[in-house]
């Protein structure tokens, strides 16, 4: 049987997904689970890795088994031996034919930066910060440049292993949210008042630091540091060196893989509804 899980997770404390000799990672922790649940040896494969720090609300897994239990018992069984900080959120059985990384049409990652004169405090890890504040018309109007089927050489980590740095953004979704109630109208780029943006990224898939790289460059266009055209020439440069610096993974979220819809696999968990 195979068996296909959606699992949310807080990257705090963990190297990223991908398991490693320190068995620190959040696929080592979900595999020693799964496998004290089985009491055999369980070994999965994921929709997408994450980094270290970057956090996922809903990575699907798939892994074969020869055990015939309830969905319900792999979710309460498996969490019964995670860690409090990652959680199963739903299981189904899927056909053979079914690939968590290959049958994925897309997926969708999301950044939660707070803008604030103060540091985070009890989001500390879980939110981007910036000092200055920064122009959301400039950096959609940047983040145009970046839709569509490019080369994305100039937002690529040199550890990245992917074969083609070629991909396709579908969208990038800039709102900002202040806090207030009820909310009031957006600031200008010299509003030093707080607020938190979320940057929402839907691509087939995407490079080791992708994101993070964009954000980067994002933020010092919305900083007035650059203007929004420098985006594409940043893109057609086709080289690291020409891109902001790689910003932090705290804000960084994994929202998870879209299949189609004959797969019958939930589009959404719980573990979306906090955020931002």
């Amino acid at each position: 049987m195979r068996m296909a899980l959606g699992v949310g997770y807080n990257g705090q404390g963990y190297n990223g997904w991908q398991s490693q000799v320190s068995g620190n990672t959040i696929q080592d922790k979900l595999e020693a689970a799964l496998s004290r649940f089985a009491t055999e040896r369980v070994s999965t494969v994921c929709a997408g890795r994450t980094d270290t720090g970057v956090h996922g609300l809903m990575q699907v897994v798939h892994f074969d088994t020869p055990l015939d239990r309830l969905p319900a018992s792999w979710v309460r069984g498996t969490n019964t031996f995670l860690p409090p900080d990652i959680a199963v959120q739903w299981a189904q059985a899927v056909p053979d034919s079914f690939h968590s990384r290959g049958s994925a049409i897309a997926r969708r990652y999301a950044y939660v930066l707070l803008q604030s004169p103060v540091r985070p405090s009890v989001e500390a890890g879980r939110v981007g910060w910036v000092y200055h504040p920064l122009d959301g018309n400039a950096m959609r109007a940047a983040a145009e440049h970046l839709l569509g089927e490019h080369d994305f050489t100039s937002f690529r980590a040199s550890a990245c292993q992917a074969k083609s740095p070629v991909k396709t953004l579908r969208q990038i979704r800039i709102t900002r949210r202040d806090g207030t109630q009820p909310p009031r109208a957006p600031c200008g780029p010299h509003d030093w008042s707080p607020c938190y943006w979320r940057f929402e990224f839907e691509g087939n898939a995407f490079l080791h630091h992708m994101i993070r790289n964009i954000m980067g460059c994002l933020i010092a266009i919305g900083q007035g540091k650059q203007p929004p055209e420098w985006m594409r020439s940043v893109r057609d440069a086709l080289s690291r060196d020409a891109a902001a610096p790689t910003f932090s993974p705290d804000g960084l979220y994994f929202i998870g893989p879209s299949y189609d819809a004959a797969w019958g696999l939930p589009s959404h968990a719980a573990a979306y509804d906090w955020l931002p």
